[in-house]
């Protein structure tokens, strides 16, 4: 990996994605194999903003704050690319996402993705997340690739000739 030294930690993957706290949800990516899969943990904590507190019952984190983290991990190992970091990654969508079962606080969530498809400007991810070797989430995600604004070839902020400072 062209300068990325595993494993990667929170201030390494602020690095490669655009995400920011509260919504950066990956802790360290601990294996990393080009184009082809990557693991990363995201640690539950009970402080966690998003999490869900039935009256009487145990806070959980929700399905698609879980499904975000598996999105995350992939688009780490799309845009560390040498290739892609000039870039953006937008989401698809998801196809054949199951849960199977909840995950607390004070879980570790071990998150896999590889590579179903890879094209120059778009791909398929396969993803899981495992609490002590337990599968909790799993499905496909579809994503977009994009020039990421003030880029090369990126769309113009203003019109030709014109300067956005004036008014």
């Amino acid at each position: 990996m062209d300068g990325l030294t595993l494993p990667l930690d929170y201030s390494a993957i602020e690095r490669i994605l655009p995400h920011r706290y509260p919504f950066l949800l990956v802790d360290r990516i601990i294996e990393l194999e080009e184009d082809t899969r990557i693991v990363g943990i995201k640690n539950v904590t009970l402080n966690e903003r998003h999490l869900s507190r039935p009256p009487g019952e145990r806070p959980t984190l929700p399905p698609t704050i879980l499904t975000e983290a598996v999105a995350q991990v992939g688009a780490i190992l799309i845009l560390s690319k040498p290739a892609h970091r000039e870039k953006l990654i937008f989401f698809g969508g998801s196809d054949r996402v199951r849960y199977r079962r909840p995950v607390y606080p004070g879980d570790t969530v071990v998150i896999e993705a590889r590579v179903k498809r890879l094209r120059s400007r778009m791909g398929q991810l396969e993803g899981w997340a495992r609490v002590n070797g337990e599968v909790v989430c799993d499905g496909v995600m579809s994503f977009a690739l994009g020039l990421a604004a003030g880029k090369a070839g990126a769309a113009p902020s203003s019109l030709p000739g014109g300067d956005p400072d004036v008014g």
